[in-house]
C-alpha cells in the first residue's frame, strides 16, 4: 500500500538538523506498518523496539540514559547492531515507557546521528497525564487514514490517481462519473488502512462492514482500559453523540444534547482524552476571518468529526445499498458524510488546518476557513450538484476574499467570485503543490 506519508519521511531523513521523530496517530492507522516499510526501503538495518509487554526493555530505559548502555541492550534484544545513519531505531507504543519518550531528548543533544523514529496510540493521553515530553528536541508528523487520492491507488485506479496529479479540469470532467463511483466507496469504506485491503481485494462490502464493527468495538474497548471509571461515562457519550450532532444543520457539537443539562467543561477531559488518541478532530470557529486564524479561535465553540468517514458510516448504521444509491437515509445524512469527508481531506492530504466561521448575527456561516499565506480562504462545502450559496456569496460581499472556493460533485469551474472544485479533486487544487500553493 502506497502512502504520501513516506515522502515526508524521507524528507525527515535526509534533513541535515533532523531531530528523533514521534508519529502521533490513532490504532490502526498504519504507524507500525509505515516505520517497518520506511526502514526496509531506506536503511540498511532496520531495530525495532515494541514497548507493549515488553518489562524488558522499559527496565532498560528506566536505570538512566546512558545510550552506550541503551544501544547495547537494543543490540541484544533485536539481534540489530544500531550503527549511525544506516540503521533506523524504531520504539512503537513508546508511551508504554515514559523513560524512553524522555531518552528521545539525549538522542538529539548527544547522539544526533542516530536515526530514530517512536509512536504509539495513546502517546498524547499519556502526555497529558504527568509523561515529560522533550519539547524542542524532537520533529512531530501526525498520520492519518487513507486520503481519498491514496485510496484510489490502493483500489487500482491508479489512472484516476494519475489524473489528478495532472490538475487538468477537462480530463476531470471527462472521468466525472468514474470519480463519483469512487468517492461514493470511499464514503463507503473509508481509509483505514485493513478495511482498504479488504475493500480491494474482495470488493465485498459486507466484509468490509464487519471489519469497520470490530474496529470500532477495539476503541471502545480501549475506553474500558485507558479511562478512569469517572469519565468512561462521558467519553462514551461524545463519542456515540458525534454522528447525530454531525446530522444537524448546525454541527457546533452541543454538549446539551449529549446530557440534558450538559455543559462543556463537564465533558472536556473526555473530548481532550478522544483528541489525544486521534480518535476524533476538533474543528474550531474563529470570530473574525483574519490572519492568523489561529489567534481568533474561540477554544470552547467547535465541530467534532470522527477519525474516518467509513468508521462515521458504519457508526451510524448506513448500510452499502442506501450509500451507493441514494437512499432517504442516506439523503438525510449526506451533508454530514461530506463535510467529515472534506474535514479528512483537509487534515491528511493538505498543508491546512481548518477552522469555520459564523456571522456576528448567526444568519449565516462558512463551513471551513483555511490560511493560505496571509489571508483567510473561505469554503463552502455542498453534497450535491445543487450549489445555491448564500452564506458564501454573503460573506464574499462583506469581506471581498481574492479567492472563495465551493466544493461540490460539480465539475471544475471558475466563476466571477467563486471557484467550484468537485469534491473528489480536492487533492488536486489544495493539495501542496497545488495551484493554490
Amino acid at each position: 500500500m502506497e502512502r504520501e506519508f513516506m515522502k515526508q519521511l524521507l524528507l525527515w531523513k535526509n534533513n541535515p538538523r533532523r531531530k528523533p521523530l514521534i508519529i502521533k496517530g490513532a490504532r490502526q492507522v498504519g504507524k507500525t506498518w509505515l516505520m517497518k516499510e520506511f526502514g526496509r526501503q531506506y536503511y540498511q538495518k532496520v531495530a525495532y523496539v515494541n514497548f507493549d509487554n515488553n518489562s524488558r526493555m522499559k527496565q532498560v530505559f528506566a536505570q538512566d540514559f546512558d545510550l552506550s548502555r541503551i544501544l547495547l541492550a537494543i543490540n541484544a534484544e533485536t539481534g540489530v547492531r544500531v550503527t549511525p545513519k544506516d540503521t533506523l531505531l524504531i520504539f512503537d507504543e513508546v508511551q508504554e515507557a515514559p523513560m524512553a519518550i524522555s531518552s528521545l531528548k539525549y538522542f538529539c543533544e548527544n547522539a544526533p546521528e542516530y536515526h530514530v523514529i517512536a509512536a504509539g496510540s495513546q502517546l498524547g493521553t499519556a502526555i497529558h497525564q504527568g509523561v515529560s515530553f522533550p519539547v524542542g528536541k524532537v520533529n512531530t508528523l501526525h498520520l492519518y487514514p487513507l486520503s481519498f487520492f491514496e485510496f484510489l491507488k490502493a483500489c487500482g485506479e491508479d489512472g484516476l490517481a494519475g489524473l489528478l496529479k495532472q490538475k487538468d479540469p477537462i480530463l476531470l470532467s471527462s472521468f466525472h462519473d468514474r470519480f463519483v463511483t469512487c468517492l461514493k466507496n470511499y464514503y463507503f469504506v473509508g481509509g483505514m488502512p485493513e478495511v482498504v485491503s479488504v475493500f480491494a481485494e474482495q470488493q465485498d462490502f459486507t466484509a468490509v462492514r464487519r471489519l469497520q464493527q470490530e474496529l470500532l468495538e477495539m476503541y471502545e474497548a480501549d475506553f474500558g482500559k485507558h479511562i478512569p471509571e469517572k469519565d468512561l461515562m462521558r467519553v462514551r457519550m461524545i463519542w456515540n453523540a458525534i454522528p447525530m450532532q454531525l446530522a444537524k444543520e448546525n454541527k457546533k457539537f452541543f454538549f446539551g444534547q449529549v446530557k440534558k443539562g450538559g455543559r462543556a467543561k463537564e465533558f472536556e477531559l473526555g473530548t481532550q482524552w478522544l483528541l489525544d488518541c486521534g480518535l476524533i478532530s476538533k474543528v474550531n470557529r474563529v470570530t473574525k476571518p483574519a490572519i492568523p486564524l489561529k489567534a481568533y479561535q474561540e477554544q470552547n465553540v467547535y465541530k467534532l468529526f470522527f477519525l474516518d468517514i467509513g468508521l462515521l458510516s458504519a457508526s451510524s448504521g448506513l448500510d452499502a445499498k442506501a450509500l451507493l444509491e441514494g437512499s432517504r437515509v442516506f439523503t438525510e445524512f449526506k451533508g454530514a458524510l461530506t463535510e467529515q469527508y472534506v474535514c479528512q481531506q483537509l487534515l491528511s492530504d493538505t498543508p491546512y488546518q481548518p477552522y469555520y466561521f459564523t456571522s456576528e448575527n448567526g444568519r449565516y456561516e462558512i463551513d471551513f476557513m483555511i490560511q493560505q499565506g496571509d489571508e483567510p480562504m473561505p469554503l463552502e462545502v455542498k453534497a450535491e450538484q445543487n450549489v445555491h450559496a448564500k452564506s458564501l456569496r454573503a460573506y464574499y460581499d462583506k469581506y471581498q476574499p481574492s479567492k472563495t472556493i465551493r466544493l461540490s460533485m460539480n465539475d471544475y469551474r471558475l466563476q466571477d467570485w467563486v471557484e467550484n472544485i468537485p469534491l473528489f479533486a480536492i487533492h488536486a487544487f489544495l493539495h501542496e503543490g497545488g495551484i493554490f500553493l
